[in-house]
């Protein structure tokens, strides 16, 4: 783990980062809300499991957390969910009913600490209103992007990501060439489909969340992205389907990745 910093009034992003070997780091980023009635979004890596813990509740009471927002059921975005349902008595899941039903296989969720939510639903938790949707990328079927209509802010799950030598909290504190290279290569390797679909009904979930004017995108894997920057972001999300498929070859190898992760945090 990283040290947590904020992202916006109340806003704290808790980031790590996964080594991928010949590429950089891929940014993993839980968020937490603590205004309000406070909302996690994702639970981070399993290998991080106590330094995310450790972190998370150096910023909130457990007691005071109301909710866990799960963009979709990987590892990366799950890791101390279990944990963290133990020691909050009263956060209840928001989720996919698909993911969920992944989630199951390693653990259950009471019931009546789960709320379900579909691509298109919208929620009020206290003063915050929510919407869900599809993000144009994506490696789970039951993945959820979260927009939150009280400040403009879209989490957006996996997608609009990157890949970096070297983290930056802002996008602006990366050279762009890099992040839009990144860019490329995440968002096609996490959906290798993006060069099969037809582009008309690709751009639109595109055209749906750039409707909704973000002011704040927050993916999971990537810096936060603020203003003018943004609409780029979906310039360059739109150009996907034109790419050639991206295929991992020597120089991405998730096995040692993975190993390299665990033997910086072991």
């Amino acid at each position: 783990m990283k040290a947590s910093y904020t992202a916006g009034p109340d806003l704290h992003v808790l980031p790590s980062a996964l080594p991928i070997p010949g590429l950089g780091d891929q940014p993993v980023n839980a968020f937490l809300l603590r205004s309000g009635q406070p909302v996690l979004v994702d639970t981070g890596m399993p290998v991080d499991r106590e330094g995310f813990l450790d972190s998370l509740w150096s910023l909130i009471d457990p007691v005071d957390l109301r909710w866990i927002v799960v963009t979709h059921d990987d590892r990366d975005h799950t890791g101390a969910l279990a944990r963290v349902l133990d020691t909050a008595p009263h956060a209840k899941v928001l989720a996919n009913a698909i993911s969920v039903t992944r989630i199951s296989e390693e653990f259950g969720i009471p019931q009546d600490r789960l709320v379900t939510a579909n691509p298109g639903n919208r929620m009020k938790i206290g003063d915050r209103e929510l919407s869900f949707h599809r993000p144009p990328t994506f490696d789970s079927p039951g993945t959820l992007a979260v927009f939150d209509h009280s400040d403009g802010t879209l989490y957006s799950s996996d997608s609009f990501g990157t890949v970096v030598e070297e983290i930056g909290q802002e996008f602006t504190d990366l050279a762009e060439e890099e992040f839009f290279h990144g860019f490329e290569v995440l968002n096609r390797a996490i959906a290798p489909w993006t060069a099969l679909v037809d582009e008309a009904k690709f751009l639109r979930p595109v055209r749906e969340l750039a409707a909704l004017r973000p002011v704040r995108l927050l993916s999971a894997h990537g810096p936060t992205v603020r203003g003018d920057a943004v609409p780029r972001l979906f310039d360059a999300m739109a150009r996907i389907p034109a790419l050639p498929a991206w295929l991992p070859g020597a120089d991405l190898d998730l096995e040692a990745a993975l190993d390299a992760h665990e033997s910086l945090t072991g």
